[in-house]
């Protein structure tokens, strides 16, 4: 089951409009302070531009929301962005972008479209992550069944992430939550009854 979708990793991305200078950046965070450190950390960077505009989601719920406009009219740069990401179903992520005014206005609708298309080609560039309940399981069996087990994972909802050889196979093997079941199944079925699991681990991807 997916917990909730964030950003894959850190990204930037620039374009200039009308003259003006937009400088984007996006990461994955777990915190306001977090989140607030990344924004000082850019806001320091570039410490000389017309403006700094952030917006973060944080919790799994996207219980913690914030944005600032940094000084452009309200509602035209800070709003819109948040927006973007609360459309894209993101959560756990910051984003700050960067203007140096080139002398031309750009309107309300301009700045609007100025930081809301800023904001995506960062999220582009970056990519998103959907983070899941993921089971991984452990499990000796004979040498007989490694290739029928290497067959499985083609078209069964399992990886087989690592390979020990010792007197008998031992598989670790990695799968979304809500499949485990099955596999655990297909082990005993395959084997017989005698394919010994060893350590299940249950954790978040």
């Amino acid at each position: 089951m997916i917990r909730y979708t964030t950003v894959a990793k850190e990204a930037e991305a620039e374009q200039t409009i009308d003259r003006s200078r937009f400088i984007a950046h996006i990461a994955p965070v777990y915190s306001k302070e977090e989140a607030d450190a990344y924004i000082a950390s850019v806001r320091a960077k570039y410490k000389d531009a017309t403006h700094n505009v952030p917006a973060f989601i944080v919790g799994e719920k996207s219980e913690l929301k914030w944005t600032s406009d940094d000084g452009e009219p309200q509602g035209t740069s800070g709003p819109p962005m948040l927006q973007m990401m609360e459309r894209e179903g993101l959560t756990n992520l910051v984003c700050v972008v960067t203007r140096y005014f080139g002398g031309i206005k750009l309107g309300t609708g301009g700045l609007v479209r100025a930081y809301t298309s800023s904001a995506k080609l960062a999220l582009e560039t970056a990519g998103v992550h959907s983070v899941r309940d993921v089971s991984k399981i452990v499990v000796n069996v004979p040498y007989t069944l490694l290739g029928k087990l290497q067959n499985l994972e083609k078209s069964e909802p399992f990886a087989i992430v690592d390979t020990v050889y010792t007197d008998l196979v031992c598989l670790h093997l990695s799968m979304h939550r809500e499949d485990e079941e099955r596999i655990r199944a297909i082990l005993m079925e395959v084997s017989s009854g005698s394919a010994q699991i060893l350590q299940t681990e249950h954790t978040v991807e």
